[in-house]
């Protein structure tokens, strides 16, 4: 027996008493609810600043900002799909408060209005989640990742390239005044020689004149007025080019043409996972509690070199120092360690071989029993021991400055009589006596730092590293999916990033509501 379907009721040209409110269509708990709560607690008096007033009516920068943030919390990054969602998106509407602002207007104010004012914002918005108990100033944990630039891969600009671009139009130079002396070399009295170091256009512009003015009359090779016309025509603006590229790129190695801030990074996360080279972003975190808590962007591959920079700038935000930093060994190097430790900052941080180590005190075999590191040191004497138990002599030290500028001492020893030592092919295989180097400074923070690694609490905050900063860089890249910077230019992408942490930092509050 067949029962009869009963329809809900389907009617488009229903007519209402009373329209609806927007706020009755949005629900209580919403996401779009905390990011226009916790905005409307903000002072944007800065950023209201930067309108010169007069002539037509401007979006309020709250409304606009507002607008950006939860964007960015539901992914979309295009502010053509984000005008689109403020035409058709219940929860768009209701924040904006009916306001249609266009794509221009959107794009304007991320790129420009925003620049050098958001990381204030964004500060205020993680001062209030602390006071709310969301996070802690105090426990930061640091890692880097690297994003891909808005950029073409393949418009690359090499320093090495530059280098050796520059010396080649030194060289040409000097075989055509070599050709200058060959021409001279039986006749009237040589001219003056010209510099020929390509430094700018002007330098290399006033040597070909020097030479073609010596060469004038002469007989000279078809070759040679070729070259000479062609170096006339060309090496000054190659030059000049050339100047502007390293004055771009400063003390990098590389960048792109299309986005000269943009540095060529390996990505770890490429299709065929063979790490090809692209223009990125080294992001810089500090999360606590899985909220990020500060943000850089780093123009280096390295992050060894970007932890000083990163820490400045909590501390200039926020004006205090963290009690504890945690990082893994990218960050292990003597002048952080030093940083830390001047500002009186607790580092688990690991450095290169602490795993090993680890390893090796658990009974695997030392493949390394012989480095200078591991010989036994006398400080009253400042004296070494070598692995058959004979002193080594302080004979003096050894200067070295890393790519960042940091100056390391180490301390040169050298055995007395390595010759029929059983040891010597297993100790060290150069010619004559071993001389080792030590930077007792380094031996002394690694000490330290492996000391608190090894701790209660340093195991503790390793293990907590893991999943709170690692978690953060999963979200964003893979949750947000925002993988590549819609922006051009350091400034404009620092807002980017910005506002990619903030609604990172605001999707968690809704959560955790």
């Amino acid at each position: 027996m067949s029962r009869k379907v009963t329809w809900k009721p389907y009617d488009q040209g229903q007519l209402s008493l009373l329209p609806p409110s927007y706020d009755e269509l949005v629900p209580q708990h919403h996401p779009v609810r905390t990011v226009n709560s916790i905005l409307d607690s903000v002072d944007l008096s800065s950023l209201e600043q930067t309108y010169r007033g007069g002539g037509t009516s401007s979006y309020h920068p709250k409304v606009l900002l507002k607008i950006l943030v939860y964007a960015y919390l539901r992914n979309l990054y295009s502010s053509r799909k984000i005008e689109q969602a403020l035409n058709e998106n219940i929860h768009f509407i209701w924040l904006s408060g009916g306001a249609k602002p266009d794509h221009n207007t959107i794009s304007n104010f991320r790129s420009g209005k925003l620049k050098d004012k958001f990381k204030q914002i964004f500060n205020q918005v993680v001062v209030l989640l602390a006071e709310q108990g969301y996070l802690s100033l105090k426990e930061l944990y640091v890692d880097g990742t690297k994003i891909e630039a808005n950029a073409n891969r393949y418009t690359f600009v090499w320093g090495k390239s530059i280098k050796t671009s520059r010396e080649r139009i030194e060289k040409q130079l000097r075989e055509l005044w070599n050709y200058v002396e060959k021409v001279y070399a039986e006749q009237e009295q040589l001219p003056n020689t010209p510099e020929f170091e390509a430094i700018d256009p002007e330098k290399v512009s006033a040597t070909i004149a020097q030479i073609n003015q010596a060469l004038e009359g002469k007989a000279v090779e078809k070759k040679i007025k070729q070259k000479l016309g062609y170096a006339q025509k060309h090496w000054p603006g190659n030059i000049a080019r050339y100047n502007e590229q390293q004055k771009k790129l400063g003390h990098r190695g590389s960048m792109s043409k299309t986005d000269p801030g943009a540095t060529f990074m390996r990505m770890k996360d490429d299709p065929m996972k063979n790490g090809q080279l692209k223009p990125a972003y080294n992001l810089q975190a500090s999360t606590n509690n899985q909220f990020i808590v500060n943000y850089t962007l780093a123009q280096t591959t390295a992050d060894t070199t970007a932890l000083i920079a990163h820490l400045e700038d909590f501390q200039e935000s926020y004006l205090q120092t963290p009690q504890s930093l945690t990082a893994d060994a990218g960050y292990g190097s003597q002048e952080n360690y030093q940083a830390l430790e001047n500002k009186d900052i607790e580092a688990y941080v690991k450095y290169n071989y602490f795993h090993k180590e680890q390893r090796q005190t658990n009974g695997k075999q030392d493949k390394a029993p012989f480095h200078p590191d591991k010989l036994y040191y006398n400080k009253e004497t400042d004296t070494c021991y070598c692995p058959m138990g004979q002193p080594m002599e302080h004979i003096g030290q050894q200067k070295r400055k890393t790519g960042n500028g940091y100056l390391q001492v180490y301390d040169l020893y050298r055995a007395k009589n390595c010759k029929g030592c059983p040891l010597r092919g297993s100790c060290h295989k150069a010619k004559g006596n071993r001389i080792i180097m030590r930077n007792h400074e380094l031996i002394r923070l690694k000490a330290k730092a492996k000391a608190l690694l090894l701790s209660k609490e340093g195991i503790a905050h390793r293990k907590r590293r893991c999943w709170d900063v690692e978690a953060v860089f999963g979200n964003i890249k893979q949750n947000m999916d925002f993988k590549r910077f819609m922006l051009r230019g350091l400034d404009k992408v620092e807002t980017e990033i910005g506002l990619v942490a903030m609604a990172h930092n605001l999707k968690k509050v809704g959560i955790r509501a």
